[in-house]
């Protein structure tokens, strides 16, 4: 068993009308299997509705099952008594980073999470070192988190998240309210999180760009998994995916045009290097 894995996973919710009309029962989550190893970088691809954002809050169990089972760690969420150990296993990072820093000094934020775990003092401050170092925001520790950038508010939002020492982080869309220079701030601090620490990582995502170091992609659809494989396999579907409302890199887009023209090119396109190496 990985150190996420879901089983025949359902979850449904009501949803209210403004007018007199009954109550509708929405199926967000449709017997979603998957299975995540220990150290894995995880992609989770969809188009707004399509489930993924529901199925990262089941990780960390805010949200819990309707039918089946989601495992973290061989722990089973809907177990209300193992809800803490779930939690300090699974971290999870949300879109907006103003909704999860709650600190007037950087530090002070990046603390709080260990604080409440019960760790000593003393260790809380290595903690606090070690995270902020980790993420490239040790030299920001004295700031107010009002005075950062949107990407250097998200990194702290991760460091908070990396002090509590989870196995695995789960962050959903955390690049979605950021500029491109944000966007390339966190995703290159994640990356380094996942291959230097060995933390799992598990990427909700709608941009293409952001999954295409990622070990294994999935992708949702009406609450279920439609797709699934390694990015260079994915994006080789151009097709499929656009069927599903998702694009590709430009640069796949414009290699599979390329080879639809009638120039000799493999499948799959990833990066703008790889298109050149491909071409010449």
């Amino acid at each position: 068993m990985g150190i996420i894995r879901a089983s025949k996973l359902g979850f449904d919710y009501i949803k209210y009308h403004d007018d007199s009309e009954d109550p509708e029962k929405i199926n967000a989550i449709k017997g979603v299997d998957f299975d995540v190893e220990k150290g894995q970088f995880i992609a989770v691809l969809g188009h707004n509705g399509s489930g993924k954002s529901t199925l990262a809050k089941h990780i960390n169990a805010l949200l819990v099952p309707t039918r089946g089972t989601m495992y973290v760690d061989g722990v089973n969420t809907s177990e209300e008594e193992e809800l803490w150990k779930v939690r300090q296993k699974a971290g999870m990072v949300f879109q907006n980073p103003d909704n999860q820093i709650i600190g007037t000094v950087v530090e002070e934020d990046v603390g709080f999470g260990p604080e409440n775990l019960g760790v000593e003092t003393e260790d809380i401050w290595h903690r606090v070192d070690d995270a902020l170092a980790k993420v490239g925001m040790l030299g920001f520790r004295d700031r107010s988190p009002n005075r950062l950038s949107g990407g250097q508010k998200q990194r702290v939002a991760i460091a908070s998240v990396v002090a509590m020492h989870p196995e695995c982080i789960v962050l959903d869309e955390p690049t979605a309210m950021l500029d491109p220079n944000g966007r390339r701030e966190v995703l290159e601090c994640v990356r380094e999180l996942n291959q230097k620490e060995g933390i799992t990582v598990i990427l909700i995502t709608h941009y293409m760009e952001e999954v295409v170091f990622a070990d294994n992609v999935i992708v949702m659809d009406r609450g279920q998994i439609v797709m699934r494989g390694t990015p260079r396999a994915i994006f080789s579907r151009v097709d499929e995916l656009k069927h599903y409302g998702l694009a590709v890199p430009q640069v796949t887009e414009l290699a599979c045009e390329l080879k639809q023209s009638g120039v000799d090119l493999p499948d799959g396109i990833l990066t703008i290097d790889e298109l050149v190496e491909a071409l010449c």
